[in-house]
This record gives C-alpha cells, structure tokens and sequence, in this order.
C-alpha cells in the first residue's frame, strides 16, 4: 500500500510535468481560436464530465480504480497527440472532448485509491496531510515544466512543448500499470450486490441526508471552477497588460508557487479553524483577487490573481477530506465523482457568463463577472448560516 502512495505521488508529478501548459494559449491563438472558441472549448469539456462523471465512478468502484487510472493516462496522451496536429475548431473541441474522459475517469478513482491505501495502512487520519502534498508535488511539477516551456519559446517552435508533453504522459501510462488495486472482501461483497443504480441512489440520498457535507462541497465547487478561468486565461490577460512573453514561465510558477503553501498547510488549518470558515475565507479572498483583476489593470494585478492561486490550494483538500471521512469504501469513487460532476456544472454555467462578459470587456469583463460569483455565494452563505443561527 505504501507503493501505492509513491506511485500515486509519481503518476502527479509526471501528469503536471507538461511544458505545452504555459504556451497553451498562444498555440490555440496562433491555430486561429479565438477566446469564444476556448471558452466554447470549455463548455463542451465541462459538459463531458458532466455526463460522464458520475458512471466513471460506479465503474471505478465496481470494476477497478487503477484500470480507470490507466484509461486515463491513455486519454491523456492521445489528447496532447491530436493537439499537435490541430488546425480548426473541431480538432480542438475533439482533443478538448478525450481530456474531459480522461479526467472524469481518473478524480474519482485517484482520490478513492489513495483513501483506501492509507486505510489499509492503518494512517486515514493523514489524508489531507497527503493530498495536500500531492498537490504540492503537482504543482511544482507544473512549476518546472512552465520555467522549461517558457524558456524554450524563446528558442524552438511551440510544436515541441507538446511533443515533450506526449513523452512525460506515457511515463504516466507505465507507472499507472503498476498500481495495485486496494479492496477489503467486504467492500468488495458490497459492490458484487450493487447494481449501477444502487450507486446513483445511494449517492442521492447521502447528500440529501447530509447537509452539511452539500455546503462544503458546493464552496469547494464554487472555488474550483473559479479558479480555472485564472489557470485558463492568464497567459490572455498578462499579454493585454503587454506583459513580455520572456515573464510568462516566471508568473506560472509564482502561480504555482503560491498554490503549494496552501496545500502543505491545508490540515494544519482546518484542525485549527475548521472546514467551514476556511473554504469561507477562501471564497472571499478569491472574489477580491479576480475583482482586483478585473478593475485595476497594472502589474499590481497579478499579485492578486496569485492570491487568489493560494485560496485554491487551501480549499481542495479541506473539501475533498470531509467527504470521504463520511463515505464507505465501496461507494468511495462514485461520490467523490459526484463531487467532481458538480464542480464542472458550475464551470459549464460560469463559462457562459464568461464568454458573454469576455466578448463584450475582453478577458478583464471575464474576471469581473468570476468576481461577482464568488462574492454573491459568499454574501448566500454568510446569511444563510445567519439564518441557522437565529
């Protein structure tokens, strides 16, 4: 089971390990896509998960968590492969299409391994703890690959980030054949007698009869798809400032950067202040980064956007934790997929917002309107705790 935990640590590391991230958005530009066709791009990433999701869940519970992981790894590949060669819309959307399967088939599944490994080992209680240094790991992967990719902008054609890319996921693909799938007999029993509806059932009725688990989870969604419109389009509003190109490998690792403190310091804050005020805290301090961004176009800026990146790392794990310190195993991949569905929902709704805000203030209107999402959720749950109290 410890192998388990190293090779988990692996597969993230060499899953962010993907140069073509940081040039990401000048290559789409540079093939004709526009900010409307990137955000179009991600609804249809969105609405993949949304409707895949949840049976990659069940799958992933009922068959095996490290066949999805695999499928996954594979997905990954070929998706960075078609972007190579991608010159219209639809090749994009194609590519954009397998990284939403891929992803789908591989949040639930991750979380759900790494959870039952530490149980089997006898150190549950350490989940955050190493989730949080996953993340951490993920991101200075990410951090590295960006330092790489920007610098080789300057020298070869963007082609190669992605080529390099290819070669970082396939190690991904081998590591992830190696995993062991973790099961007590119980667990094991428990999904022999489910039918794939039972799943869906039973995934319902623990979040209605949960209300609490519903508002941790709902904040962590609201946060997560947040933030992905500041990893999507900072390259966008960085060159709007006339930000050199040479500066941008420099901001995705501050960006990193400031993600990693908030994971590796995630469990040591929520056994302080607990779940609910942090991810509050995080929610606002979100709202100001992207509100910040929107109005104040200076360099300043920017290290908003980088607290914002620092919300985010503190909200991921606190939310993932408190869901599966509630679930059984047997059911462990399907809810934490319906945690991911729900996440992407609200990204699929939010990027409409974004690309009509976008088309018509540019990427600073796009900003603004993620600002106001954040900070009206924030203002319905502070009065709605209010209103609990009273």
């Amino acid at each position: 089971m410890k192998s388990n935990v190293r090779k988990l640590y692996l597969i993230r590391f060499f899953a962010s390990l993907i140069p073509a991230y940081v040039i990401e958005r000048l290559f789409w530009e540079s093939r004709g896509m526009t900010i409307q066709m990137v955000t179009s791009t991600e609804i249809i990433y969105a609405v993949a998960i949304v409707l895949l999701e949840v049976p990659s869940g069940i799958l992933a519970d009922k068959w095996s968590r490290k066949q999805m992981l695999l499928l996954s790894a594979c997905l990954y590949a070929a998706e960075l492969l078609i972007l190579v060669f991608a010159h219209t819309f639809w090749h994009f959307a194609a590519a954009i299409l397998l990284a939403g399967v891929s992803r789908s088939a591989s949040s639930g599944a991750e979380n759900a391994l790494l959870y039952d490994s530490l149980l089997a080992e006898g150190r549950a209680e350490n989940y955050e703890k190493v989730l949080g240094r996953m993340n951490a790991l993920d991101l200075t992967s990410a951090l590295l690959a960006a330092l790489i990719g920007g610098w080789l902008a300057g020298i070869f054609k963007l082609e190669l980030h992605y080529w390099l890319s290819i070669g970082s996921v396939l190690i991904v693909v081998g590591v992830a054949a190696t995993l062991t799938e973790v099961r007590s007999d119980a667990a094991d029993e428990d999904c022999a007698k489910l039918a794939p509806l039972d799943y869906l059932r039973a995934s319902i009725r623990f979040f209605r009869a949960n209300a609490d688990v519903r508002s941790i989870v709902f904040t962590g969604m609201v946060i997560g798809s947040s933030v992905s419109f500041l990893y999507e389009f900072w390259q966008i509003y960085l060159s709007r400032l006339a930000v050199p190109t040479a500066y941008f490998g420099l901001f995705s690792a501050s960006i990193m950067l400031l993600g990693i403190p908030g994971n590796l310091l995630a469990h040591r804050l929520l056994s302080r202040y607990g779940a609910r005020p942090l991810l509050l805290a995080a929610t606002l301090l979100a709202s100001a980064g992207f509100f910040y961004a929107a109005f104040v176009h200076h360099v300043t800026s920017l290290g908003a956007m980088l607290l914002t990146s620092l919300a985010a790392g503190i909200a991921e794990p606190v939310a993932s934790g408190y869901v599966h310190r509630r679930i059984d195993s047997d059911m462990r991949a399907t809810i934490d997929s319906f945690q991911s569905l729900g996440q992407n929902a609200v990204l699929a709704a939010a990027s409409f917002g974004f690309g009509l805000a976008s088309a018509r203030f540019d990427v600073f209107g796009g900003y603004g309107f993620i600002g106001a999402l954040c900070a009206g959720y924030f203002i319905w749950q502070v009065s709605a705790a209010r209103g609990r109290i009273e």
